[in-house]
């Protein structure tokens, strides 16, 4: 019969605690490096780092906090706030009208579509007046959507960054 952890004398318990903390530590850092963050050529300024904390837009307009910010909502599974959010960017700044239609299609069909394999979190109201954008496609058609999707992330997401592991240690890491 398997015994609980509580079973275990205290030494066993705090060697499988410690042993915990170095793999989650271990992991952060995997995690880091496969960022690209934890290259010691090329740490964060710590007032780059310390930026990302004054604003959500500070965090997304800097190349590593937006990678920073990938990461932890991969690890929140909510990953496809941010890749519509980046889309709706992309699609703005599409040049030509034939390219705007076919952009505008594969973004409702990825993100807003009921049936989308990376839907978003969007209230009917929304998904409806987006859904008739659809017909004439505009670089704005996305606008309502994307900004939905950017208050969640900053008012939920976003927070909770901030008081992750990922990034007190990339503000740990963070050199003068």
């Amino acid at each position: 019969m398997c015994q609980g952890l509580e079973s275990l004398p205290v030494s066993c318990l705090e060697r499988v605690k410690e042993l915990k903390a170095r793999l989650g530590s271990f992991l952060l850092k995997q995690e880091l490096n496969l960022m690209g963050l934890s290259n010691k050529s090329d740490k964060l300024r710590t007032e780059e780092a310390l930026n990302w904390r004054a604003s959500f837009q500070n965090l997304l307009a800097h190349k590593d906090g937006l990678c920073a910010f990938r990461a932890f909502l991969l690890s929140e599974h909510s990953e496809e706030n941010i890749a519509f959010y980046l889309a709706c960017e992309d699609y703005k700044n599409t040049k030509t009208s034939s390219k705007l239609c076919s952009k505008a299609k594969k973004i409702y069909e990825e993100f807003i579509d009921s049936d989308a394999p990376r839907e978003v979190n969007l209230d009917h109201e929304t998904k409806s007046i987006t859904k008739e954008n659809m017909e004439q496609p505009t670089v704005s058609c996305f606008d309502l959507a994307q900004s939905k999707i950017f208050s969640l992330m900053e008012k939920d997401s976003y927070p909770r960054f901030l008081k992750s592991t990922l990034y007190m240690e990339l503000s740990r890491q963070a050199k003068p």
